[in-house]
């Protein structure tokens, strides 16, 4: 949407939305998204996590067609709902499928990777929006609205190539085909390292523990010792969409409309610069996030993000004044270069202190904090509180910035101070553990001293989990099956 906005055959067709209207538009997809996040929590641990992402693209692809035929603000707010749906599902079930897929050691890495591939598709579809925003007519925003179910249609096909959770598997009586997808990612096909022994051990115990702990449901999502992961979760996916970010997703035209960017071409172009940016600095968080752990990237990050911000909106209170742009009403900088080359670069630099920081870590944690029994659950629930407040702010940000105006920045740079108390004194470091292992880190306590809980806490050998009389789980490698 955020390709659009300034698109008078976009305005033209849809009835020149105003700002609450315009809040709405945008806020559809994020209200499909709950919906769909919450519908994981079911589909995960009935069909698979494999099938979960399959349907997630088919049913993107339905919404997509939609969006691109709408003819109407109600067309396109339906289309906009379904997508969302997929939208919701994926973002859930992805960053769970990835962490029971991948070897500790790389696990913060992969489900970072993912955050870096979200900002590929930002700047992607940016650029297509960019582009097609010199075609006249509705051409400019239904060709790019139609292309966006390519990558949906490459997911669903490609997907059919990947294996299922081994997790999954093991959780449904299948523990051959589990040993043997783990010895293909983490033991280069031999199921007698003791990584891929030490894996299938702890899931197979981790498995029998949980069915003697009763059945699966949302009850157990407030039992001693979850309910805190459950909150750490969902308040994580909270603090994403309350830092602010996606004023710079969505509304970015605006705000650089606000700094007295106001030339339709001059204003797309600086736009770019931070999905570029978004994209670069999501690279270092994935080659170090195992490394420096998520504790400090959460706290630097809100820490820098509540400071660009308090930036912005002092620049914009002194220097600004109510003025209107396109007809609309506006908080504008004008004859103050200067400033307005400094908001823009305040802007870029608080995407950037997203993009390392908060951006990547905000999946990776809710993905491996929780055990098993309740994985699937939880995960959806915590990404459905994303996606509440993703909706929230989607509809309230252009009558804030209409009303409020700066203001607006100074309500969000404190939401990031708030992040960053909560984080120092709640959020335990989880990097490094298999999610198994992270049990331990929780089992230590200190919920209100977190950084107690030191690095090496949790951490097993093979010897430490199954004792001496461990029996080897073994199926033939690929060598052995080749020689036969």
């Amino acid at each position: 949407m955020s390709g659009v906005l300034s698109n008078d055959a976009y305005k033209n067709t849809f009835g020149n939305p105003g700002p609450n209207a315009q809040g709405a538009i945008v806020a559809a997809m994020p209200a499909g998204s709950f919906v769909g996040a919450l519908a994981v929590s079911k589909l995960a641990d009935v069909i698979g996590r494999k099938w979960t992402v399959i349907l997630s693209g088919w049913i993107w692809v339905i919404g997509s067609i939609l969006q691109a035929a709408s003819v109407n603000r109600g067309m396109l707010v339906v289309g906009r709902i379904i997508s969302g749906l997929a939208v919701g599902i994926a973002s859930a079930i992805v960053p769970l499928y990835q962490s029971e897929i991948t070897e500790p050691r790389i696990r913060g890495r992969i489900v970072a990777l993912q955050q870096w591939s979200i900002t590929w598709g930002i700047l992607l579809q940016y650029f297509v929006q960019f582009g097609c925003s010199y075609i006249n007519g509705t051409a400019s925003f239904r060709i790019p609205w139609g292309l966006q179910m390519i990558p949906a249609i490459i997911l669903s096909l490609g997907m059919l190539l990947f294996p299922e959770s081994p997790r999954w598997l093991v959780d449904h009586d299948r523990s051959e085909e589990a040993l043997e997808i783990l010895a293909d990612l983490h033991g280069k096909g031999d199921p007698n390292s003791e990584l891929v022994q030490l894996e299938i051990a702890e899931i197979q115990d981790q498995v029998k523990f949980e069915r003697t702990e009763g059945a699966k449901s949302y009850l157990d999502l407030v039992r001693p010792g979850i309910f805190r992961r459950v909150t750490l979760g969902m308040s994580l996916q909270m603090w994403s969409q309350l830092s602010g970010m996606n004023i710079m997703m969505y509304y970015i035209i605006y705000v650089f409309q606000g700094a007295g960017l106001t030339g339709r071409r001059g204003n797309l172009i600086a736009d770019s610069v931070q999905y570029i940016l978004n994209v670069l600095f999501t690279i270092p968080a994935i080659v170090y996030i195992d490394k420096w752990g998520r504790r400090p990237m959460l706290l630097a990050g809100t820490l820098l993000m509540g400071f660009w911000l308090m930036l912005v909106g002092g620049l914009q209170g002194r220097f600004g004044q109510w003025g209107e742009v396109d007809g609309s009403r506006v908080w504008v900088i004008s004859d103050h270069d200067g400033i307005t080359k400094a908001i823009i670069v305040f802007s870029y630099l608080f995407v950037c202190s997203f993009a390392i920081t908060m951006g990547p870590v905000s999946w990776t944690y809710p993905a491996e904090i929780f055990p098993m029994r309740v994985r699937a659950k939880a995960v959806s629930v915590s990404t459905a509180a994303n996606w509440v407040f993703n909706f929230a702010l989607a509809w309230a940000v252009p009558p804030g910035l209409s009303t409020i105006a700066y203001k607006t920045y100074f309500i969000f740079g404190t939401f990031n101070f708030a992040a960053f108390i909560h984080i120092f004194f709640m959020f335990p470091e989880t990097a490094g553990r298999t999610l198994e292992e992270i049990e331990d880190v929780f089992n230590q306590g200190h919920v209100f001293t977190a950084w107690n809980v030191k690095r090496d806490v949790g951490k097993k050998s093979l010897k430490d989990v199954v004792g001496d009389k461990h029996e080897v789980h073994a199926v033939d490698s690929r060598d052995e099956k080749s020689a036969a």
